[in-house]
């Protein structure tokens, strides 16, 4: 066995160890977490405060990027269904695409850039700044005060924030398809209402952002309280915030769609 070949399965199984390490301190962090969220629903600002920094200052980009999803898959669905004259039936491939997978999986991502990588940025300046070790020598326990509301509102906020995307796009693929190309406006949503089932595809969804929300919002508070006290060290732990939640997003929803859709 060469050389090179020894240097190249000692770095996997480096990074094996590394991996396994990481997922060990991110569970016994976020047990932590969980155990002591008690007092974020006895100061019901602070988890207000929080729900508002994670949901309400990302409405924007959700609202937009919902309407923008929606018109392009009016406009497609439109053009693909007309094929085959099945026009009127655009209202379910808006609603069933938007509520099933796109409205969960791109709130989500969005989620991340722009809640996430802020709630790993706010934590990490604290940490580098010495505020947590200021709050524990003053007796102020930072993750009931600080990590646990944190972690809480970004996991209400996820859910609420994909319904938005979801009845935004709803509203775009509505806006091209009736207002603009002409189809009818009833044959456009009895479709829709017929064939969108809500157990088995508005619920769906809900749980699917639920999950989302979870796994992001705690992996972000986690980089956040393991990022280096440096500026680089805050750097690096926003940027695998971002790279971390997209790759378990995706794999979280293929794990889910695979359960709750195809019987798998």
């Amino acid at each position: 066995m060469n050389s090179a070949m020894v240097r190249g399965l000692r770095l996997v199984g480096q990074l094996a160890v590394d991996g396994v390490w990481r997922m060990g301190a991110a569970s016994r962090f976020m047990s932590i977490v969980l155990r002591r969220s008690a007092t974020t629903f006895r100061r019901i600002h602070l988890l207000i405060d929080e729900v508002y920094f994670a949901g309400a200052l990302s409405l924007i980009i959700i609202v937009v990027s919902g309407l923008f999803v929606g018109l392009v898959l009016g406009l497609q669905g439109y053009e693909t269904l007309k094929r085959y004259g099945s026009a009127e039936a655009v209202g379910t491939l808006v609603a069933l695409s938007l509520v099933r997978e796109l409205g969960p999986v791109v709130s989500a991502l969005l989620f991340a850039s722009r809640a996430g990588s802020a709630i790993t940025a706010e934590i990490g300046i604290m940490k580098s700044t010495e505020q947590l070790s200021a709050m524990e020598m003053m007796a102020v326990d930072p993750y009931s005060r600080v990590l646990a509301p944190m972690f809480w509102g970004g996991f209400i906020s996820m859910p609420l924030l994909a319904a938005i995307f979801s009845a935004m796009g709803v509203f775009g693929g509505y806006l091209i398809t009736v207002v603009v190309i002409g189809v009818d406006a009833g044959a456009f949503w009895s479709q829709m209402q017929s064939n969108v089932d809500f157990w088995d595809d508005i619920v769906n969804g809900v749980i699917k952002s639920i999950v989302f929300g979870g796994a992001v919002t705690a992996i972000a508070v986690f980089e956040g309280y393991d990022a280096p006290p440096t500026a680089e060290g805050v750097s690096h732990a926003v940027t695998r915030t971002v790279v971390t939640s997209a790759l378990a997003v995706l794999a979280l929803d293929f794990v889910l769609t695979a359960f709750m859709f195809t019987g798998v």
